[in-house]
């Protein structure tokens, strides 16, 4: 049941310190992806029928999606580790909650749900941790309202909103920034609206939702342009048919793993069971560019997902430019690709990255701050970085990172320090828990060497 979920990530603050290790080694199993993990829940939620979920990632943020749906009437069970079963409201719809939807610290619950209710005639009230509430709503409300969707929101279009769907018309629009995030919450709100909406990609985004409707029974039209992204289109009024869906490995979590080997100083390790999808795989080209010796094999299917084994080696990396065209791809991973930058010979420059100043933190000044703690020449650009690396194990380290309740940091902090010169410690770890609730465990898989304190 819901009641199993962990304990708030945010309420205790709890350092942890990494130290160098010579060697890491091993193999550990991709954790669900969050992003197909927090569509998955939803689209089951509005499904006709019960459907069964497996592989789910049991992090905070996925945890309050499904919460979420079972207070807008849906039935959710946990029946096991990573093993849940949602009944949807189908036909009927959501009905209104009886208190506020709480979605912590996650942007993508938050603001896909706003699409995904929009669509029901229904008043919610969506609220989150201090870090959500600090992030703007204003690009997913902007088409929303167009659609037909009354929200109020806090001073400068932030958290808490509330929201009044139903009644909702199609519209034909093209997002000024290239945003998976929007665009789905586009879509999930066309289900229910009068007519074919449209989305026309600036470029190309992770099509999560597009791939996963489908296996929920759901027509959805993608036309490739030569220029720009693709364009997307959904028909409203289609209903959605429950399945037994299985969740793919997460790639931003993978990277982690993979990461530390690249940097270590011998060994090797892998990664199985990882989504293969062209929208998600951008960290592994862009390390390849680097010079890393990466290698992948087919490792089955996941609901609409190829999945893969990826195994990676001790490299000697280089510097690089970062192809921007890739960074739409991978923008998740720019903090522990920043981290790849730091141990390379040479200079990386990241551009065309603005997306990070809106995560949770502003992602680009984090990383900066990472580093420069660390040891690491680092200039700050208004949409990226330039990082000049130090070269294999020429991080000083002996650094305090300050997390600013940004799980990636946090992760890619620690990351750094197995392999620098000295310890580096992470003021908070707990958000940790939000996206991948058995990084510590795979940490010590590897051969990694980190305490809490």
């Amino acid at each position: 049941m819901l009641s199993t979920s962990p304990k708030k990530a945010h309420l205790k603050p709890m350092r942890a310190i990494s130290r160098p290790v010579s060697q890491i080694a091993g193999s550990v199993r991709a954790p669900g992806d969050k992003s197909c993990s927090h569509r998955a829940v939803m689209m089951a939620a509005v499904a006709q029928g019960e459907s069964t979920v497996t592989g789910l990632l049991e992090g905070e943020d996925v945890l309050n999606t499904a919460k979420a749906v079972k207070a807008l009437g849906a039935g959710v069970e946990r029946t096991g580790p990573g093993a849940w079963t949602i009944e949807g409201v189908g036909a009927k719809g959501f009905s209104t909650p009886a208190a506020d939807l709480d979605f912590g610290n996650s942007g993508t619950g938050a603001r896909l749900m706003m699409g995904l209710v929009g669509g029901h005639d229904v008043t919610a009230r969506f609220v989150g941790d201090a870090s959500l509430s600090s992030r703007p709503m204003e690009r997913v409300l902007k088409p929303l309202r167009e659609m037909g969707v009354t929200a109020e929101t806090a001073t400068g279009g932030r958290l808490p909103a509330v929201i009044r769907g139903g009644n909702l018309k199609a519209i034909r629009y093209a997002p000024p920034e290239a945003s998976a995030q929007v665009k789905s919450a586009i879509m999930l709100a066309g289900l229910r609206a009068d007519g074919v909406t449209i989305v026309e990609e600036k470029e190309a985004t992770r099509d999560h939702t597009e791939r996963m409707l489908r296996a929920f029974g759901v027509e959805v039209g993608v036309e490739e342009r030569v220029h720009g992204g693709p364009v997307v289109s959904v028909r409203g009024g289609q209903m959605l048919k429950a399945l037994k869906a299985e969740v793919a490995g997460d790639p931003s979590s993978a990277a982690f793993a993979l990461a530390m080997a690249l940097i270590a100083g011998e060994g090797g390790a892998s990664v199985t069971g990882m989504l293969d999808n062209r929208t998600r795989t951008g960290f592994i080209d862009a390390a390849k560019a680097m010079g890393a010796d990466l290698r992948t094999e087919e490792d089955g299917q996941a609901t609409g997902e190829d999945t893969v084994r990826v195994i990676a080696a001790p490299s000697r990396l280089r510097g690089v430019s970062l192809d921007p065209a890739l960074v739409p791809s991978m923008i998740d991973e720019l903090p522990i690709f920043a981290v790849l930058a730091a141990f390379a010979d040479g200079k990386t420059t990241v551009t065309g990255a603005a997306e990070l100043r809106v995560k949770e933190s502003d992602r680009i000044k984090a990383i900066c701050a990472m580093l420069a703690v660390n040891g690491v020449e680092v200039e700050e650009l208004p949409d990226g970085f330039i990082v000049t690396g130090r070269g294999p194990r020429g991080v000083s380290g002996g650094g305090t990172v300050e997390a600013r309740h940004d799980h990636r940091i946090a992760m890619s902090a620690l990351v750094m320090g197995s392999a620098a010169k000295d310890l580096v410690t992470v003021d908070d770890i707990a958000m940790i828990a939000t996206s991948y609730p058995e990084f510590f465990g795979h940490m010590a898989t590897l051969g990694a060497d980190v305490v809490t304190a």
